[in-house]
C-alpha cells in the first residue's frame, strides 16, 4: 500500500512530539495547556456571546434590575431607575472585557515557555487586541439580534475594560515580584 511521500507513522510521531515536547510550558501537554490556560477565556467569550443575545437585552434586564432598585430604594424616580440601569449595563461592558483581557493575557503568558513568563508588553498588546477585536465582533453580533443594537461606543467601553483588566494583571504581577 502506498502511503504517499510521508508515512503515517511520521504524523503520529509528530503529534506525540507536539503533545509532550519540552518546548511547551515545561513538558505540559498541549491538551493540558489548552484546558488550564485557553479554556477559561474561551468559556468567558462564550458567556459574553450568550449575553449578547436577547436574553440580556435592556428589556430583559429591566425585569430584575428595576424591581431590585425599587426594593432597595422605594422612593426612587423612574428617571433615576433608568439612569442606574443604564450605568449597570455599561459597567457590565467594562467588567466583562476586563475579565476577558485578564484571562487572555494569562493564557498567552501560561502557554509561553518558562523563561518567557515575566510581564510582556507584547503579550499585553495581543491580549488587548484580541479582546477589542472580540468586542467589535460582539457588537456586530448584537446588531443582528432583533432586541439589541451594535454600538461603537460600547466597543470603546469594552476597550477601556480590557485596558483596566490588563492594568490589574500588571499591578498583581508587580506586587507578586516584590515579595
Amino acid at each position: 500500500m502506498n502511503e504517499g511521500p510521508l508515512p503515517s507513522s511520521f504524523f503520529l510521531r509528530f503529534q506525540l512530539d507536539l503533545a509532550s515536547g519540552p518546548g511547551l510550558n515545561g513538558g505540559v501537554s498541549m491538551q493540558g495547556v489548552f484546558i488550564r490556560y485557553w479554556l477559561p477565556p474561551l468559556l468567558w467569550a462564550a458567556l459574553i456571546f450568550w449575553g449578547s443575545t436577547g436574553l440580556l437585552s435592556q428589556q430583559q434586564t429591566s425585569r430584575f434590575i428595576r424591581p431590585l432598585l425599587h426594593w432597595l430604594a422605594p422612593g426612587l424616580s423612574e428617571e433615576s431607575v433608568a439612569r442606574v440601569q443604564y450605568g449597570v449595563r455599561k459597567g457590565g461592558h467594562v467588567v466583562e472585557y476586563a475579565v476577558l483581557a485578564f484571562l487572555l493575557y494569562r493564557a498567552l503568558r501560561g502557554s509561553a515557555g518558562g523563561a518567557l513568563r515575566a510581564w510582556s508588553w507584547r503579550r499585553a498588546w495581543w491580549a488587548f487586541a484580541l479582546a477589542v477585536g472580540y468586542a467589535a465582533t460582539d457588537e456586530w453580533h448584537q446588531a443582528m439580534v432583533a432586541t439589541r443594537f451594535g454600538s461603537g461606543w460600547d466597543v470603546l467601553l469594552d476597550a477601556a475594560g480590557a485596558a483596566s483588566g490588563l492594568a490589574a494583571y500588571w499591578m498583581l504581577e508587580r506586587k507578586r515580584s516584590r515579595r
